[in-house]
């Protein structure tokens, strides 16, 4: 028969271990369930993913008939940033930068937004930036210049 002194041991050793053990199981838990969590992302991911920016860009340019410098030379993008998202498929340039490319492609409202969207933005109808850019799409008014100049007339940053 166990002394007292040794069931006193037996009771700690197993409430310790026990502690151990529940901390073990609920991350193997966790485990099984980010395991599975991780596969239905990825599946929702590819189930829903539409083609990346820089795809749908080049996309446009080639169907359109342009080249690539005549675009980032109407939008007034740089070679060298130009050349990122050519190279880099995950690069999101800034708003202001998709807004151009899609008014140096004379894109319509529906496609700008589209192109905006792919990059992750919008125009908002709360926006003036946007309800400007918004205006001059309406109105067909592509060249930067034009549109600088109607941005600048609200006091708002060019292009």
């Amino acid at each position: 028969m166990l002394n007292e002194h040794i069931l006193q041991e037996l009771y700690d050793y197993v409430e310790t271990n026990r502690d151990i053990l529940i901390d073990e199981a609920s991350k193997e838990e966790s485990f099984i369930s980010d395991a599975l969590y991780s596969s239905e992302l990825e599946e929702f991911i590819e189930m829903h993913q539409s083609t990346s920016f820089s795809e749908r860009l080049f996309q446009l340019i080639d169907g359109k008939g342009q080249t690539d410098a005549t675009i980032y030379k109407k939008a007034r993008v740089d070679r060298k940033h130009f050349s990122k998202i050519r190279s880099i498929p995950d690069y999101k340039p800034s708003k202001r930068t998709v807004v151009a490319l899609c008014l140096s492609l004379e894109l319509s409202e529906e496609e700008t937004g589209d192109m905006l969207h792919a990059a992750g933005f919008s125009l908002s109808d709360s926006d003036r930036f946007d309800l400007a850019i918004q205006f001059c799409l309406e109105k067909k008014i592509y060249d930067i210049d034009d549109v600088n100049q109607a941005l600048y007339s609200l006091k708002l940053k060019p292009l």
